[in-house]
């Protein structure tokens, strides 16, 4: 019956257009729709924007300026004096009664506000909870993201990444999967892809199922960026993949179903999984930045997120003005502290049964980004499940190393029972130490003397074809050696996004100003096979230097 239902949808309530937004004045604000007349609140601070509806969860009343308030962070509802902190979203009067619901705000400038709807899509069609013998239901950690999850007779593998680097050539396996981690992929009934990110959606993994089984029943979200546009121009050939609507129960047998969500970030690119074993909830985060808005069930038997941080470009690839190592170093410590405290924060809220860190077991180990491996520093999974520990002692904690196997049944009847978890073979391999570093490096250098690259007109070429224009940005593009200098006989050249022209001198008029040095090679494997710049960027293949130092979303989008 669940697959009759209408899947989760999006509304925009609220648009702003950039001037709009640069009058929002900090803390509270209060704005209408012209077009149905409902109110909404704004709260603007250091850390960005967050947004509600003006109404009340306990009875719909409407919200005014709390004048007790000399922070200016409270609002209150005229119904029944009950008080919201717009800052955290809290109740705070009467204390710990609600959390109130989000809007997702999607600001590039202009900026609008989404409403999720259902707000809570796994609670339609509910099912009993039947008990778990031993061994109905196992989870195995394989490496990074990559979970297998037998229930009953299935078999459901999540984002495999078990060869190969990630990010072109910047990620590489922590982990040494187990030695039947691809024949099992190979043999799985349902296998889950949350995104393109390649340590996710893993092109020398896939290349391997597709040579084997190219029918294997695969399962992605129905994002506007399509998890595989990228894979389509390439060797790999998979038959069997299902797109699957947002917040709607997919039943794969009696007792087996599943449910994709969206992130409330990133629309268009993340999503999470729910999976529904005989009541039993398995909720899997995977790098969604707020999984369906924040809104998620709470309670769930089993639950995995991220916990690593250390995944983007930034800032260990900046050079110039602020950005010294000590910045970084004072900078990465910060994020990282917030982010573990963040995670900490989400687990103890959901209250699940079991959580388990995963998803972040990566290392920077080619030697040329010795610099990387060094700098940026990453949380442990033993650091975030000791802070849970300590916030929250009855939530059971594991952290998994390879091959590791969870009994849920054994596990939710006493979490204390050391057989609920079995532990690899004590002479297996936990770490890799060993890459091949060259047969993948050399894959990507073949790119350098490809055919196109003899013509300078490729430059036009490719830019056209990612058609992003009508943007007031300069950016300044150096082909680089794997140290970061300049290659002699490398292409060096200008573009202005404005008109889409390749100048040879920056433009008189203020612009914003963007130069990156990208390794050769990765630059021209990203042209050549349509990547995304996320392979250079979160890939750590290039330096950037920017003037102002201002963050470009709309960029980063397009490219």
């Amino acid at each position: 019956s669940g697959n009759k239902m209408s899947s989760q949808t999006t509304k925009v309530v609220l648009s702003l257009n950039a001037t709009e937004v640069n009058l929002l004045k900090e803390g509270l604000n209060f704005k209408k729709n012209p077009e149905d007349g409902f109110c909404y609140i704004i709260f603007k601070s250091k850390d960005g924007l967050k947004a509600c509806k003006n109404q009340c969860k306990h009875q719909g009343g409407l919200f005014i300026k709390d004048i007790e308030d000399l922070d200016g962070r409270t609002v209150k509802c005229t119904k029944h004096n009950w008080k919201l902190n717009v800052s955290t979203m809290k109740y705070v009067n009467p204390p710990d009664s609600f959390l109130q619901d989000q809007l997702e705000v999607l600001d590039d400038g202009a900026l609008q506000l989404l409403e999720l709807s259902p707000v809570h899509p796994w609670l339609t069609d509910p099912r009993e909870t039947l008990e778990l013998q031993e061994g109905e239901v196992k989870v195995t950690y394989l490496t990074h993201a990559c979970m297998e999850l037998q229930l009953g007779q299935k078999r459901f593998m999540f984002d495999p990444w078990l060869k190969g680097p990630a990010f072109a050539r910047g990620w590489w396996l922590l982990h040494e999967p187990p030695d039947d981690a691809l024949d099992r992929l190979c043999a799985a009934d349902l296998i889950y892809i949350s995104h393109m990110h390649s340590d996710h959606l893993s092109y020398p993994t896939l290349k391997v199922l597709s040579e084997r089984r190219p029918d294997a029943p695969i399962y992605v979200g129905g994002l506007s960026r399509p998890v595989f546009w990228y894979l389509e121009q390439s060797q790999v050939k998979l038959t069997n993949i299902n797109v699957t609507p947002f917040g709607v129960w997919l039943n794969i047998d009696e007792h087996l179903r599943f449910m994709i969500l969206m992130d409330g970030v990133h629309p268009e690119m993340d999503t999470c999984i729910i999976v529904d074993y005989k009541g039993h909830l398995i909720l899997n985060t995977v790098d969604c930045t707020r999984p369906n808005g924040g809104r998620l069930p709470q309670n769930v038997d089993l639950m995995m997120s991220d916990f690593a941080g250390g995944a983007s470009g930034f800032p260990m690839t900046f050079y110039g003005g602020k950005y010294t190592d000590s910045w970084k170093t004072d900078f990465i410590k910060t994020e990282r502290r917030k982010l573990l405290n963040y995670k900490a924060e989400l687990v103890r809220s959901l209250q699940p049964r079991i959580y388990c860190p995963f998803a972040g077991y990566f290392v920077e180990a080619h030697p040329s980004d010795k610099y990387i491996k060094d700098t940026n520093v990453k949380n442990t999974a033993e650091d975030l499940n000791a802070l849970i520990n300590k916030l929250a002692p009855d939530i059971k904690t594991w952290t998994p190393k390879p091959g590791a196997v969870l009994d849920l049944g054994l596990a939710l009847k006493d979490s204390s029972n050391s057989e609920a978890i079995s532990n690899p073979p004590t002479n297996a391999k936990v770490y890799k130490d060993s890459w091949e570093f060259d047969l993948y490096v050399e894959e990507i250098n073949s790119a350098i003397s490809c055919e196109i690259f003899k013509h300078q007109s490729w430059i036009q070429f490719y830019y056209t074809w990612a058609g992003f224009k009508n943007y007031n940005l300069v950016v300044r593009i150096i082909e680089s050696d794997d140290h970061f200098e300049p290659l002699r006989d490398g292409y060096d050249y200008l573009v202005d996004f404005l008109d889409l022209s390749f100048p040879t001198a920056r433009p008189d008029r203020e612009h914003f100003y963007i130069e990156i040095k990208n390794r050769v090679g990765v630059m021209r494997y990203v042209v050549l096979h349509g990547c995304l710049w996320d392979d250079l960027y979160i890939g750590f293949q290039n330096r950037i230097s920017r003037d102002p130092d201002v963050y470009h979303h709309n960029l980063s989008c397009c490219f």
